[in-house]
C-alpha cells in the first residue's frame, strides 16, 4: 500500500513562507496525479493544490498566486512551496494521489500561521 510522510509545516507569521515535502514510496509521484490537501479544525478536508504527471498544475482559488507546487520524480518527492501565509492558511496539510479514490492518508503536517 502507498505511503506517504509529509514534513515541513511550522509555525509562521502571517506573510510567512514555508515549504512542505511529501516523500511518496514507489514510484507514485511520476505515475498519478497528485494533491496538497490541507484540514482545517471543523472543516472538511480540500483539495489546494494538484500536479498531473505531465507537469500541469493547477490550484484553489484560494491559494492561487502564492502557493505553488512541484515534483522531483527522481526522488519520489513533492513540494509545496506557501509564500504570503494568512491565517487562514492554519490547516493539517497531506498529500495523496488527486483523486476521488485517494490512497491511505499519512500523519499530515501542521501549518499554523499566526502573529
Amino acid at each position: 500500500q502507498a505511503q506517504f510522510v509529509e514534513s515541513g509545516g511550522g509555525l509562521v507569521q502571517p506573510g510567512g513562507s514555508l515549504r512542505l515535502s511529501c516523500a511518496a514510496s514507489g514510484r507514485l509521484i511520476s505515475i498519478y496525479a497528485m494533491g496538497w490537501y490541507r484540514q482545517a479544525p471543523g472543516k472538511r478536508r480540500e483539495l489546494v493544490a494538484s500536479i498531473t504527471s505531465g507537469g500541469s498544475t493547477n490550484y484553489a482559488d484560494s491559494v492561487k498566486g502564492r502557493f505553488t507546487i512541484s515534483r522531483d520524480n527522481a526522488k519520489n518527492t513533492m513540494y509545496l512551496q506557501m509564500n504570503s501565509l494568512k491565517p487562514e492558511d492554519t490547516a493539517v496539510y497531506y498529500c495523496n494521489k488527486d483523486s476521488i479514490a485517494t490512497f491511505d492518508w499519512g500523519q499530515g503536517t501542521q501549518v499554523t500561521v499566526s502573529s
